[in-house]
């Protein structure tokens, strides 16, 4: 699945909860974060290829990166959860959307065995584009029904200057 897809998946999800703007952006890492073990691409293919949904496609790294993130954050109990949730839906997502043969190792490192789905969409496929394009239209009526889009906790000017133009076109 597509790194955007991921990061609007966790900030419509927090939506749905009292959260506040830093909670949602965690939220949007703890929906994509998992995808940090792609970074393999800058050394190489083959690194790139034999660790990609291996090193931080795990519930090892969720549970950690969830601890993390519930630290920083105000209501740490909810927050934990949510972000453990939204990482396990990242590696749904990418059960059915990264293409034939992308498994996910999910007790590595104490195991290497993959989780494949045989039915997997291909990563430019209709279904991809069909959820993107979902969280987007979601993301959307959050902007014009809350004032707020995914930029309100790192680029809060922009922000409301995008929810402002929104709301003028709409």
């Amino acid at each position: 699945m597509h790194i955007q897809t991921h990061l609007l998946s966790g900030w419509c999800a927090a939506d749905c909860f009292d959260m506040t703007p830093r909670e949602r952006l965690f939220a949007m890492v703890a929906a994509s974060a998992a995808d940090l073990d792609g970074l393999g691409i800058v050394v190489s293919i083959e690194c790139y290829a034999e660790y990609h949904h291996v090193l931080a496609h795990n519930v090892f790294f969720g549970g950690l990166l969830a601890a993390v993130l519930a630290f920083f954050s105000t209501r740490r109990i909810k927050a934990f959860f949510l972000f453990l949730a939204l990482f396990h839906l990242h590696l749904v997502l990418d059960y059915f959307g990264s293409g034939l043969g992308w498994g996910i190792h999910y007790l590595w490192p104490f195991s290497r065995n993959e989780i494949l789905n045989p039915n997997a969409w291909e990563l430019v496929s209709w279904q991809n584009i069909s959820t993107t394009a979902v969280l987007l239209a979601w993301t959307l009526l959050i902007a014009a029904r809350k004032r707020r889009t995914p930029l309100e906790a790192i680029m809060p000017s922009l922000d409301q200057k995008l929810v402002m133009a929104f709301r003028t076109v709409r």
